[in-house]
């Protein structure tokens, strides 16, 4: 019962990831129906045997304010994928701040980049241009279907199709 199960809404709308025992309870409710399961694995009553549920959709509407990622060095790192976005390295992290804080760059997502210390330190109080340093990948501000795949560090197959890849 360690399984994940994508959680729709009335709108199919990823909202969540919950249990599968939570999802079981949602189904035999009846708040949810079960849209995809995973045949490989069953869970058995005394009468029946089920497929784990891997994707749920609930039967009623839930309204949810608009969900912004907060900015914070964790989320920025999840962002970029704990790599530094100058060398691609994978160790000694820090954040940088693309046009420096000192010149009136800003704390915001298309500004900070995860960069590694050898790098943020070659770097220096320039941009990326004049410091002859060009970024992996532009900054960007992630919208939360995105997170979801890192939350995880993955998606199973039956979710793509809710999470538009």
């Amino acid at each position: 019962m360690n399984s994940d199960v994508l959680v729709l809404n009335q709108d199919y709308q990823p909202i969540s990831i919950c249990s599968v025992q939570r999802s079981v309870k949602l189904v035999f409710l009846q708040k949810a129906e079960l849209l995809h399961d995973s045949p490989d694995k069953v869970i058995r009553t005394v009468d029946d045997e089920f497929s784990y549920p891997s994707v749920i959709r609930l039967r009623r509407y839930i309204r949810l304010p608009y969900a912004r990622i907060v900015l914070s060095r964790r989320n920025v790192m999840k962002r970029d994928n704990h790599t530094c976005q100058y060398c691609s390295v994978k160790a000694d992290l820090t954040l940088d701040h693309v046009y420096p804080k000192s010149r009136g760059g800003e704390d915001s997502w298309e500004n900070l980049v995860t960069a590694c210390n050898r790098c943020n330190v070659r770097k220096g109080n320039r941009t990326p241009d004049e410091a002859g340093m060009p970024l992996k990948i532009k900054p960007y501000r992630p919208i939360h279907i995105t997170f979801f795949q890192n939350l995880m560090g993955g998606v199973q197959e039956p979710w793509k199709p809710y999470l538009y890849m």
